[in-house]
């Protein structure tokens, strides 16, 4: 069967804040100028929202840009952050950090705690208002070229292949949406922007991308246990003073508190488990009080870009560009990249309107590689440029090697410190030998506070088609157990939030094989990023398929 066709001038890749943002921004620019642009948004997600996890505590600034009346118009940010609190933990106590001490830029003032997913519900109302087409459910599985290598669009996933790759009754092959521009807005590790990177060298003379894995729960809580627009922080215990990472748990809503936690992907001991430092930092005798008594509502994981600055490749190559997570644009000691995210997308959408008024395509927008780093985005990544990189010296002397950057920056002194630290490694080189690190001793799921995997996975309303070629590829079968298993003790059974990868008896009573539990998977990556050989090789599934946030 012969795939169908579809035409745009702007095909965007991803129904986040980035893609969502650049929609926008073109049919505004479109209405402005009189003229028809036609934009189109693909979403691998059931619905948009369906796989957007973030804290979150979004910078408004980016917002008020694209759409200075959000307030007004029912934007779903309604609890302004009212307090910043930071503490450091260590087993049994914990030590509340002066608010003074911290630099001006770890203020929360002015931004607003809230559920990104239900932002991005609310944005796509924006963009389908204004003219844009947004298709949910269908996963861009294939960038399309020209003769000439540019980029013409993208192709969706066949629909209804089984796992053995046969077509079943219900098969329909995937569509071709060809655009004179396409940008690519999948957030972290996005799979078609991965290929991108390297089909275009986008990468070359940056440094390797960093990354980290938050696993976030949401509670509803008693009335009175409640603090709403409260923003908490966390580090310390219980990881080591070796391993990034930290907490944060943000009071909004009616009642509800996220709950989560980041470990840093760079981390050394393949005994750690990032699942499990969330479901015992909740046991701490300073955060299980607000717990008792309170009801899990959802869970979900997803990884962060860290590298920052250094790790942003370029944007633009010929027929498209990547804007948002699909690049790296977080800043990491604000754990914010949403506005980011959301001017980048714009930028992009505005050197896409200005190529398309001068009848180009397919050719590169050099405007928009200029523009970013003329743009309160570049500024917002360097003033913490050096805080990332400054964590190989420790958690301890790190952050307060970070902390003084941003103080001097925050009083007009960054010229104090001009250079540049690198990030020396790619965060799949850090496991060490299980024989050489200590293991770590969980606490038992108590069913009450701390849980066990596949119950998490259920409340994420994870759903995929069972019935379909596994999305988690294995590029040499024989290095889960000659490797993985043999040097390092199998650490895909532990960095994986949802239970996909265990290594169970082989059949013969003696050897193990790796298991791919595949339809668990919430699409975090962390598997793609951290597997030490870089052997799993993750995928889109049929699309619609994998978790399903709400509130998230």
């Amino acid at each position: 069967m012969a795939r169908e066709t579809m035409d745009y001038d702007v095909v965007i890749v991803g129904g986040g804040p980035a893609g969502l943002a650049a929609a926008i921004r073109l049919k505004q620019l479109a209405a402005a100028g009189s003229r028809d642009v036609s934009v189109c948004i693909l979403e691998k997600g059931s619905e948009i929202g369906a796989h957007i996890l973030s804290g979150a505590v979004v910078d408004p600034r980016a917002l008020t840009e694209l759409i200075p009346e959000w307030k007004t118009q029912g934007a779903p940010l309604v609890t302004p952050v009212r307090e910043d609190r930071f503490l450091v933990l260590t087993e049994h106590k914990a030590y509340r950090m002066p608010t003074g001490l911290l630099p001006p830029l770890m203020s929360n003032h002015g931004n607003y705690i809230g559920s990104l997913g239900d932002l991005c519900r609310w944005l796509a109302q924006q963009a389908e208002a204004l003219g844009v087409e947004i298709y949910p459910g269908f996963a861009a599985t294939e960038v399309l070229h020209a003769e000439d290598g540019s980029v013409q669009g993208v192709a969706t996933g066949d629909m209804g292949v089984a796992r053995d790759g046969s077509h079943k009754p219900e098969y329909q092959p995937g569509m071709e949406l060809r655009a004179r521009y396409t940008l690519f807005a999948e957030g972290c590790r996005g799979s078609l922007s991965q290929t991108l990177m390297q089909r275009f060298a986008l990468r070359d003379g940056v440094d390797p991308q960093k990354y980290g894995i938050g696993i976030k729960e949401l509670w509803q809580v008693a009335p009175q246990k409640h603090e709403p627009g409260l923003v908490l922080h966390s580090q310390g215990w219980p990881l080591d003073n070796a391993t990034g990472g930290g907490s944060f748990i943000y009071h909004y809503g009616v009642n509800l508190v996220a709950v989560g936690f980041v470990v840093h992907l760079s981390y050394e001991n393949p005994h750690l488990s990032p699942y499990d430092e969330l479901q015992r930092f909740k046991l701490h005798p300073a955060i299980r009080p607000m717990l008792d008594g309170a009801k899990r509502l959802a869970y979900g994981a997803r990884a962060i870009n860290e590298g920052g600055l250094q790790s942003v490749p370029r944007l633009a190559f010929p027929g498209g560009a990547l804007v948002g997570c699909a690049a790296g644009f977080v800043n990491l000691p604000r754990i914010k990249g949403t506005h980011n995210a959301m001017k980048t997308g714009m930028l992009a959408a505005e050197a896409a309107f200005a190529a398309l008024g001068e009848n180009r395509l397919h050719d590169q927008l050099h405007a928009y590689d200029e523009a970013w780093k003329k743009s309160w985005v570049y500024e917002d990544l360097y003033k913490v440029r050096n805080v990332k990189p400054g964590l190989r010296f420790g958690t301890l002397a790190g952050t307060l090697h970070g902390g003084i950057h941003m103080w001097l920056n925050d009083l007009g002194l960054g010229a104090l410190v001009p250079w540049t630290m690198r990030h020396r490694h790619a965060d799949h080189e850090t496991l060490r030998p299980a024989a050489e690190m200590p293991r770590i001793a969980y606490p038992r799921y108590d069913g009450t506070l701390s849980f066990d995997k596949l119950s998490s996975v259920f409340i994420s309303n994870t759903n995929h088609e069972e019935d379909q070629p596994v999305h988690l590829r294995l590029r040499d079968p024989s290095i889960p157990v000659d490797v993985n298993l043999r040097v390092y003790d199998g650490p895909e059974a532990r960095y994986c939030p949802a239970g996909v990868y265990e290594f169970v008896d082989a059949g013969d009573g003696t050897s193990k094989r790796l298991q791919i539990n595949a339809p668990n998977c919430v699409h975090c990556k962390t598997c793609d990023i951290k597997d030490p050989r870089q052997n799993i090789h993750w995928v889109p599934p049929e699309g619609g398929g994998g978790p399903n946030y709400s509130g998230m």
